[in-house]
């Protein structure tokens, strides 16, 4: 009953996903799981993904937020129209080149709060009105629009098939060979921990956890082939986070962010450069944020001066919903990622059933609160104990 319990308060947002998903489709009589709605809820919301995942990296050093997000994806957009419809500039080069804008970006921040210590909170905000107000110079208040057809492609199209007919084979193949590679990890892992002499997880709830991803897994990739198949935008996002997954668990680098959220001056004592975890931190959100702006372009097909406008709010409601702790040192990458999925799923199941734009805010908002109140009710009661 203990254990069943401690599972259920592991898994929680992972099973009111389940439930909320299971009303909407109820609520909204299927168009929810509707083959082509699935398609839109991921194009739609792949950016949150990239930007939660950085926002991730930046609160577990200790509570951290980037206030600056929204602004970076509006300026590196802008630039990218800039560069790829105005000056017709090699499509690889303009993106090196935005890159490589969101990397400098994160310097300069990263700077001021890592070296400096100047607040994140008072470095990011001034960031916010600093880079929109850049991206409105190089656009001149202006829309860029009408991307060449192969940017588009890159994150715009689909994996193609090589069997004609209707159902798209290629995309359950991938969700075969994508759920044979964890069941592969699965085992590789119980060896090694085996091996090691460590605590081993009941088999039975492995092998249900393992069976109710593979199942997940497979019904998606089945429905997406319904549609025209496996979407190269989350290709992009299951590189993203594989590759960060595996750095915040299986790296030194990735566990020195848990031990700075745990507590900086400890971490500062034991050899961990902190100033050096920190800048990294925000050079690698403002990468990502250069990341989604390439992603927003393609998929609006034009650079607006509003872009990106409340990104940042989202991604750390992504990350908070997800588990990640308001004080830093406790979150992780699938958990971000049920949390842009929840906020996805809520924002598009009721704007399907009609429901009026200011009360999807006011549902959200409670969603949110609901969420850091059970992190900090959680905390102070393990501490009484």
């Amino acid at each position: 009953m203990v254990k069943a319990r401690e599972l259920l308060k592991k898994n929680i947002m992972l099973v009111a996903l389940v439930v909320i998903t299971i009303i909407f489709a109820i609520g909204t009589e299927g168009t929810l799981l509707v083959p082509q709605n699935v398609t839109n809820l991921i194009s739609q919301n792949g950016y949150v993904v990239v930007l939660a995942v950085g926002m991730l990296i930046c609160i577990l050093t200790g509570g951290n937020i980037d206030l600056s997000v929204g602004s970076v994806v509006a300026l590196v957009g802008a630039i990218a129209g800039t560069l790829i419809v105005n000056m017709e500039l090699n499509i690889w080069l303009s993106i090196l080149i935005c890159l490589a804008v969101g990397i400098l970006i994160g310097v300069w921040q990263g700077f001021w709060i890592a070296f400096v210590r100047i607040p994140a909170f008072i470095v990011t905000l001034a960031g916010m009105m600093l880079w929109r107000g850049v991206a409105l110079i190089v656009l001149d208040g202006l829309t860029i629009s009408n991307f060449p057809q192969n940017y588009l492609k890159l994150f715009n199209s689909y994996v193609p098939d090589v069997f004609e007919g209707e159902f798209n084979v290629v995309s359950v193949l991938i969700g075969v060979v994508i759920c044979l590679v964890i069941i592969a990890l699965q085992i590789i892992s119980r060896i090694n921990k085996k091996r090691k002499g460590y605590e081993l997880e009941n088999l039975i709830s492995t092998l249900i956890k393992t069976v109710a991803i593979c199942g997940v897994i497979i019904a998606l990739t089945v429905t997406l082939g319904r549609h025209n198949g496996f979407p190269m935008i989350l290709i992009l996002l299951s590189v993203v986070v594989i590759i960060y997954g595996y750095y915040t668990t299986k790296t030194v680098p990735g566990r020195y962010l848990y031990a700075m959220g745990g507590n900086e001056k400890a971490a500062k004592l034991s050899g961990i450069k902190t100033n050096k975890v920190l800048f990294l931190a925000y050079v690698n959100m403002s990468f990502l944020s250069a990341v989604a702006a390439l992603m927003c372009v393609a998929r609006f097909n034009s650079a607006a001066p509003t872009a990106g406008t409340n990104y940042e709010l989202v991604a750390i409601g992504a990350c908070f919903i997800g588990g990640a702790s308001a004080y830093g040192g406790i979150g992780t990458v699938p958990g971000v990622v049920i949390g842009a999925i929840f906020m996805g799923v809520l924002n598009n199941g009721m704007s399907i059933m009609g429901i009026d734009s200011n009360v999807q805010k006011v549902v959200l908002g409670l969603v949110l609160l609901a969420a850091v109140a059970f992190d900090v009710i959680s905390k102070r009661r393990s501490k009484n104990a």
